[in-house]
C-alpha cells in the first residue's frame, strides 16, 4: 500500500527518541504505584490465577506510544512517488507573426481573412500546452503584441483584440519577421519557430524579407510562411458614397519570397486558399513541430499523511476508552 513512500521532513523522526524517557517514566510509575503488604509467604499469591487484565495491563501505554509514533510520522510528511506520468515537454518557443493590413479584410475567407487567421491561430495555441508562445503583428510597420509566455489566457485575449487599422497600413513582411526573430534570439529553447502569415507583397518597412530570413537562420530560427488568399480574385470591402461594397480585386501574394524565407531557415511554405486549408496548414505545422518533442518522465508526489493520522487518532481514542473502562481499576 505504501510502496515508494518518501518523507519530506524526516528530521521529525528524532522525536521518536522521546519514547525512551516515556518508557522509563512509565516503568518507574508502575513500580511506585504498586501496593505492598507484609505476609509470611507469597507462595499462595503466585499460584493464584491471573486474569486477562493482568496480561493486557500495559496495552494502554503501548497504544499511546503507537499513536505518538504515528503522529510523528504525520509530521515527517509522508509522500508517495509511485505515481509516474509521461508528460510531453516540447521545449519549443513559437512566435506567430500576423499580417493585419487592410487587405486581410478580404471576404474570400469566412468571415474574412483576418478573423479566419485569428480563429485558427487561437485553436493552434490552445493545443500547445507546454510551449511558450508570442504574437507579433505587422502592416506598414511591426510591433510585439505579446512577448513569449505560457499564459494562454493572456495570449488568447490579445489575439481577440487584434483589428486591422491598429497600425499604419502596408505590408512590411521583413519587419514582421525581424521583430519575431528579435523575440526569439535570446531564447534557450530546444526549438525556436516563427509562423509568418501574410496575404500580400512586401511594400513597406526598412528590412527586406530575405535579409530578415538570413538573420533568422543565423540564430537557428525556423520560419514557416503561410500565404493567405484564393487564386485569382477575391471580394474586398471598399468604401463608396453608397457605403461599404464588395469589389473583386486581384490577389497578389509574393510566393517566391515566402518560399525563399522558408527554404533559407529550414521551414516550409504553405498556401491557404480557404478556411479549411488554413486549419489543415496549422495542423501540419503542429505535427511537424511535435516530431521534435522531448519526452521526460516525472513523478507527481501525493501526500500520504492521512492514513497515519487516522490510525493515530483511532489508537489514541482506543487507549482512552480502555483506560476509563476495562482498566479503570488498574494503576
Amino acid at each position: 500500500m505504501f510502496e515508494g513512500i518518501e518523507f519530506n521532513n524526516p528530521d521529525f523522526f528524532y522525536l521518536l527518541l522521546l519514547v525512551i524517557p516515556m518508557a522509563v517514566w512509565y516503568i518507574f510509575r508502575q513500580k511506585r504505584n504498586t501496593a505492598s503488604i507484609r505476609i509470611s509467604s507469597a507462595v499462595s499469591l503466585f499460584k493464584a490465577p491471573k486474569t486477562f487484565k493482568h496480561y493486557l495491563r500495559h496495552l494502554v501505554f503501548l497504544l499511546r506510544i503507537l499513536a505518538f509514533s504515528l503522529f510523528v510520522t504525520v509530521l515527517a510528511r509522508p509522500q508517495s512517488s509511485s505515481n509516474w506520468e509521461n508528460i510531453t515537454t516540447e521545449g519549443i518557443d513559437i512566435v506567430i507573426s500576423l499580417d493585419i493590413s487592410s487587405s486581410m479584410l478580404a471576404r474570400d475567407f469566412s468571415p474574412d481573412r483576418l478573423e479566419a487567421a485569428k480563429n485558427v491561430a487561437m485553436e493552434f495555441i490552445s493545443g500547445r500546452d507546454y510551449d511558450r508562445m508570442g504574437l507579433v503583428v505587422f502592416a506598414g510597420e511591426a510591433f510585439t503584441q505579446c512577448p513569449l509566455t505560457t499564459d494562454r489566457t493572456v495570449l488568447l485575449n490579445l489575439f481577440k483584440d487584434i483589428e486591422s487599422g491598429m497600425i499604419q497600413d502596408g505590408t512590411a513582411i521583413g519587419n514582421g519577421l525581424a521583430t519575431a526573430v528579435a523575440r526569439l534570439k535570446e531564447s534557450d529553447a530546444i526549438s525556436r519557430v516563427v509562423i509568418l502569415l501574410t496575404d500580400g507583397e512586401n511594400n513597406s518597412g526598412e528590412i527586406a524579407p530575405v535579409t530578415a530570413a538570413e538573420i533568422a537562420k543565423t540564430f537557428g530560427i525556423r520560419v514557416y510562411t503561410v500565404g493567405v488568399g484564393t487564386v485569382g480574385t477575391a471580394p474586398f470591402p471598399v468604401q463608396t458614397p453608397y457605403g461599404v461594397q464588395l469589389r473583386d480585386m486581384e490577389v497578389k501574394i509574393d510566393e517566391k519570397t515566402l518560399q525563399e524565407i522558408a527554404s533559407t531557415t529550414g521551414g516550409q511554405y504553405f498556401r491557404a486558399t480557404s478556411n479549411t486549408k488554413l486549419a489543415e496548414i496549422y495542423k501540419e505545422i503542429d505535427q511537424l513541430e511535435k516530431s521534435k518533442i522531448e519526452v521526460r518522465e516525472f513523478s507527481r508526489k501525493s501526500e500520504e499523511f492521512l492514513p497515519f493520522a487516522v490510525a493515530g487518532i483511532l489508537l489514541l481514542i482506543l487507549s482512552l476508552f480502555l483506560n476509563v473502562t476495562f482498566f479503570k481499576s488498574i494503576p
